[in-house]
């Protein structure tokens, strides 16, 4: 049974899903038939299943290699990491803008200037020592360091720093959110290529049903007691249970395809378990409660970071507006030849300055920026919003999923049982004259068709359990 109460003052929205537990039977190869570790066991326990690492939540061999090999070779996840790594890029690029900026800087050059001018006369009037006069062309050769620094007076480059810093804590949440998505797609995809599996197998085996009804048919036909057209009629359904034997290949040929894309790789065979889909047993399902969902979703805690930015980046834009303190420094020797470039103090330079300026007249671009944050930061606002009620309907909607699924899945058994038993009632009384062959056809028509729909069904309860597990947070542990 499944428990739902709407709780007040959650994050921005006041609203969020605590939900003690739910349990669904019959049908899971996802775990062992025990309960898994974690979930609700009716004593007060609440702890959310998606606490439990994914290498444990799902315990068929082959779907936990297929998952490992995903983690290292898909493409999406690369792209991903190498989001991560430009976050962190940026995290030095701010750190360096806190620091004092330093450069070495050497040049050499040749002056020529005019005998009148004011220069040229002061040069040609000046002696360097006794009976030595200045040299014309005159070079020059410098060579020192300087330093540039503005001083962080409002905080706008800590500002800067702790966006960035946050911005990349963003990433690896966002990384995160494509693990769980990734270990959710590929176990949805798997237990899809096992529901072909045994499809397949229940339409080879209605064909091999259909054929032998054929041949009745036809030695019925021989004595007469029904036409060429009942003969026509069973081999027509032959016909089509062997073109749905090809379409399902070809659904089989796709999904491998689509896990083979999702693991990094060219087409291959996915090595899998053919064994009875229908049999296995389900874990118990937690949802935990609402303080669960909002840390353990990695899309939530991605937004509710961005938010974070977003609000630091507005500091850094009205920040634009004040004055900024420039301090710039500099020291190293200066001469006209090599032989007076290091000689004290008469070649020593140095220089140190300060400087504070602002916006006085063109302040339309910091305008337009400090409302650019702004948006941004309100855009974050409902991005966070939607991000939680995104959350809480998606395990309302699968939670519901399984309940239902779980009621359909025993009516449909029921409804495979009794088409299965009126097969072979139907050929009894077919042979004995006592019903016409469109009672036969349609028997089995109904029979196949009941028993595609319960794997499929088998599937959807297997989609929705490994769906309420990603949509906890689960699968990136």
């Amino acid at each position: 049974m499944y428990k739902f109460r709407i709780h007040s003052g959650i994050g921005l929205l006041g609203i969020c899903l605590a939900i003690a537990s739910c349990r669904v039977p019959a049908s899971m190869p996802l775990a062992e038939n025990r309960p898994v570790p974690g979930s609700y066991n009716g004593n007060g326990d609440t702890t959310n299943m998606s606490a439990i690492e994914w290498r444990n939540f799902f315990t068929d061999k082959h779907l936990v290699d297929l998952v490992d090999t995903a983690l290292k070779n898909n493409q999406e996840l690369m792209i991903t990491l190498q989001e991560i790594e430009i976050a962190r890029n940026d995290i030095r690029f701010r750190q360096g803008a806190l620091l004092p900026t330093v450069t070495a800087r050497a040049g050499a050059g040749v002056e020529k200037v005019g005998r009148y001018t004011s220069q040229g006369a002061g040069d040609a009037s000046t002696e360097i020592t006794p009976g030595k006069e200045m040299p014309d062309p005159l070079t020059d050769l410098s060579i020192g360091a300087y330093a540039n620094w503005e001083v962080d007076i409002w905080k706008k480059l800590h500002n800067a720093k702790k966006a960035a810093v946050t911005r990349y804590l963003s990433t690896v949440e966002g990384k995160n959110f494509v693990l769980t998505n990734l270990v959710a797609e590929i176990a949805n995809s798997y237990y899809e290529l096992l529901a072909l599996d045994n499809q397949l197998l229940i339409v080879k085996q209605n064909i091999e049903l259909q054929k032998n009804a054929l041949e009745i048919v036809k030695v019925q036909k021989e004595a007469t007691r029904v036409t060429e057209l009942a003969v026509q009629k069973f081999q027509a359904e032959v016909l089509k249970s062997q073109s749905l034997e090809f379409d399902i290949l070809q659904n089989i040929k796709e999904t491998e395809n689509k896990i083979n894309f999702l693991l990094g790789r060219y087409p291959q065979e996915i090595i899998r378990d053919k064994g009875n889909f229908l049999s296995a047993v389900p874990p118990l399902v937690s949802a935990g409660i609402p303080s669960q969902l909002l840390a353990n979703r990695p899309d939530i805690k991605k937004a509710e970071l961005e938010l974070t930015a977003a609000k630091l980046d507005v500091k850094v834009a009205r920040a634009e507006f004040y004055p900024s303190l420039g301090i710039s420094a500099g020291a190293g020797f200066q001469a006209f030849k090599p032989s007076y470039l290091f000689k004290l103090p008469e070649s020593l330079l140095y220089s140190l300055a300060g400087d504070l300026a602002g916006p006085l007249i063109n302040r339309n671009a910091i305008k337009a920026e400090f409302n650019n944050a702004n948006a941004r930061q309100l855009q974050a606002i409902y991005n966070y919003e939607r991000t939680i009620l995104n959350a809480y309907f998606e395990v309302s909607n699968q939670l519901s999923s399984i309940s239902n699924l779980e009621k359909s899945y025993d009516l449909k058994s029921q409804q495979v049982d009794a088409l299965t038993r009126s097969i072979n009632i139907s050929n009894d009384l077919f042979k004995s004259a006592r019903a016409d062959y469109l009672e036969v056809l349609m028997t089995q028509r109904d029979a196949l068709e009941s028993k595609l729909d319960l794997i499929e069904t088998k599937k959807q309860q297997l989609n929705a359990v490994i769906n309420v597990y990603r949509d906890l947070g689960g699968g990136w542990k």
